[in-house]
């Protein structure tokens, strides 16, 4: 039994393409597993911390295919990255002063008529950024029409609309 799994599944760098392809099969479905304890969010929301597991788990879990690092450390490794997300994903929703220090505010970028360019510079958005923004949200290019607008903590450009139109 010993000699079929390393048969498989092989040991070191030197993998045949059969021992890659049973690897990804493995690492697939135990991915499958840390997504669904790590949340939808992971995949839905897109905040920087959301991003963060998925370029980590991409990185990390490819070593454990390609055996350019012990298979079940890789493994270990990976599952503390998404309880690392899960235990911060769980505080964020539950205290504003954690969603704040871990995922920043929204900045107003337009507001009253007027671009604020301060803003717009901490953003690093330019007016071009955040009239795409307002066409893809508020379906206008028309500012008369636009109340204010935002760039939210996931880095998405939001408006919202005067009350009269």
């Amino acid at each position: 039994m010993t000699n079929l799994i390393e048969v498989a599944f092989g040991t070191g760098k030197d993998l045949n393409m059969l021992q890659m392809c049973c690897r990804a099969v493995i690492v697939f479905l135990i991915t499958l597993v840390m997504i669904r304890i790590s949340g939808r969010r992971s995949f839905g929301v897109r905040t920087p911390l959301d991003n963060i597991i998925v370029i980590l788990l991409g990185a990390l879990l490819s070593r454990a295919i390609v055996g350019a690092s012990p298979f079940w450390s890789v493994v270990g490794a990976s599952f503390v990255i998404v309880l690392i997300h899960r235990s911060l994903g769980w505080l964020i929703s539950h205290s504003k002063v954690a969603g704040k220090l871990i995922e920043g505010h929204r900045i107003c970028l337009f507001e009253n008529n007027t671009f604020i360019k301060e803003n717009m510079d901490k953003a690093l958005v330019c007016e071009e950024d955040l009239m795409q923004g307002v066409r893809k949200s508020a379906l206008t290019e028309d500012m008369t029409k636009i109340k204010c607008v935002y760039m939210e903590r996931n880095g998405e450009i939001s408006s919202i609309k005067k009350e009269n139109e």
